[in-house]
């Protein structure tokens, strides 16, 4: 009987679990996985992989060792191929590889066809395989963790649960490796700032994300309605009880109202290629409304982006209000600034379509 209520799913597995010598990929850690996998389809809950380890598995294919961005692009290369033939081996079903940059779910069209392809494998009974795509990212374009992509592709999949696997338990309340008095947090309600205060640095020195970005990973999930959950993905034992209904690790609850759509995407998902300032009277009728920015409100533009691109929308004095979707360019809104004193503050769209879009990010604190 199934004793949990998932129906779909997605599990997030770093690159210690796939390669934890960086010699080659090892099957030894990813059995008890592949069996979890293989037992989820089997109670009918649809699954998509999220699996990190490319430039881990390719590492021992190259002479050179140095850390150079051109090196590990190619490492990634070699080493990804190896990688999802190692977990083709581990299922008697199909699988798919899935490839991905930031700019394929940043940008909203190519957000909405990765969610229609996602769609379309669970549907025929194809195992999605997603990993980032280290071969061609640059700053501008990558994610840069896949603690983070795990939870945009939660999002884009509409999973019920996102299944983040580390190399200890869960979140503690201290370093477990440097305090032994540190206890296990069950089960998180909301996340907070103390709640990152617990979050140490990476403790593997294989893979790229440390327990700061599953939190953050795990603050995108359950604002869009999926719980979420870091457990110990060396222990057989952690998937034995998640399918008892069990938590072996640390439970992130989901909202009980959670984000809109479009706004989770611009807040969760976005990245920020600009800002423009406003007089320091500004202020949101409310937190998800239609506004009209006057010319009047606009004081400067900073940086360079074009009509559709997500900016910052902030004060002079420095008050971060909200991330927004522009509908003009920064080019035209720095003329505007520089004219606000002779045009009567009246505004430059007189309708619900404002300078920014009609659909705000609700108020938030912005790195």
């Amino acid at each position: 009987m199934n004793q949990v209520n998932w129906q779909r799913i997605v599990i997030k597995v770093g690159s210690a679990l796939i390669s934890p010598e960086r010699n080659g990929c090892s099957s030894h850690y990813l059995l008890p996985i592949a069996s979890f996998i293989v037992r989820c389809r089997q109670r009918g809950i649809q699954v998509v992989l999220v699996s990190s380890g490319s430039v881990a598995a390719g590492a021992h294919l190259f002479n050179d060792k140095t850390t150079s961005i051109s090196v590990k692009k190619a490492m990634a290369a070699a080493g990804q191929t190896e990688m999802v033939a190692t977990w083709d081996r581990l299922f008697d079903f199909s699988s798919a590889q899935i490839l991905l940059t930031h700019a394929d779910l940043s940008e909203r069209e190519r957000f909405i066809s990765v969610s229609e392809t996602l769609e379309t494998l669970l549907n025929q009974g194809i195992l999605p395989i997603v990993n980032e795509n280290d071969t061609v990212t640059t700053d501008s374009v990558k994610v840069g963790d896949n603690d983070n992509l795990s939870a945009m592709v939660a999002t884009a999949s509409h999973a019920d649960a996102l299944i983040i696997c580390s190399d200890i338990e869960g979140l503690y309340n201290a370093n477990p490796h440097e305090n032994s008095d540190a206890k296990l947090i069950t089960e998180v309600d909301a996340i907070t700032a103390e709640i990152y205060q617990m979050a140490g640095g990476a403790t593997s020195n294989v893979g790229t994300g440390g327990m700061k970005t599953k939190i953050q990973a795990a603050e995108k999930a359950v604002s869009h309605g999926v719980t979420t959950y870091i457990v110990n993905g060396f222990n057989q034992s952690s998937f034995d009880q998640l399918l008892r209904g069990e938590n072996p690790g640390t439970k992130f609850l989901p909202y009980q109202t959670p984000l809109h759509e479009d706004t989770h995407w611009v807040r969760h998902t976005t990245k920020i290629l600009g800002e423009i300032v406003v007089n320091n009277e500004f202020s949101l009728a409310s937190e998800q409304s239609v506004n009209v920015v006057s010319t009047g409100d606009v004081i400067d533009v900073v940086g360079d982006f074009s009509p559709g691109d997500i900016v910052l929308l902030r004060t002079s004095s420095g008050n971060k209000i909200a991330k927004a979707r522009t509908n003009y360019s920064s080019c035209l809104l720095s003329v505007v600034a520089k004219q606000n004193d002779n045009v009567n503050s009246q505004p430059l769209v007189q309708s619900s379509k404002s300078i920014l879009s009609d659909k705000f990010s609700a108020k938030m604190e912005v790195s």
